[in-house]
């Protein structure tokens, strides 16, 4: 077993067991992306009763007519999509494009 340099570093607690570990922040950030989370405010919204394409809508600060827009549809015809909680798969892909977001983000 070699010692290869790396950019992780581990943190013991003071009974000298790891208890946090520090990586470089670009390698946070893609390890979010690839996890695909949902943000917590997304999920307040969807607990409170916004459909999942509302709450992300609001989460990204967007106008139902910007994502309109965006998809080359009216706003009143999103609002449709969008008051509903498990739209069509190609609507999902669609709406994910829409926001920057991966389709299965869509799905709760």
């Amino acid at each position: 077993m070699t010692n290869a340099p790396t950019d992780v570093q581990i943190i013991n607690g003071p009974d000298g067991k790891p208890a946090f570990v520090v990586i470089p922040y670009e390698q946070y950030i893609a390890q979010q992306v690839e996890a695909d989370l949902i943000p917590h405010q997304v999920v307040s919204r969807i607990v409170d009763g916004a459909t999942p394409i509302r709450a992300w809508r609001e989460h990204l600060n967007l106008t139902q007519d910007e994502v309109a827009k965006r998809m080359g549809i009216s706003q009143p015809a999103f609002a449709q999509q969008e008051a509903v909680n498990k739209p069509r798969r190609a609507t999902r892909e669609k709406i994910a494009r829409a926001f920057g977001i991966k389709a299965d983000q869509l799905e709760l």
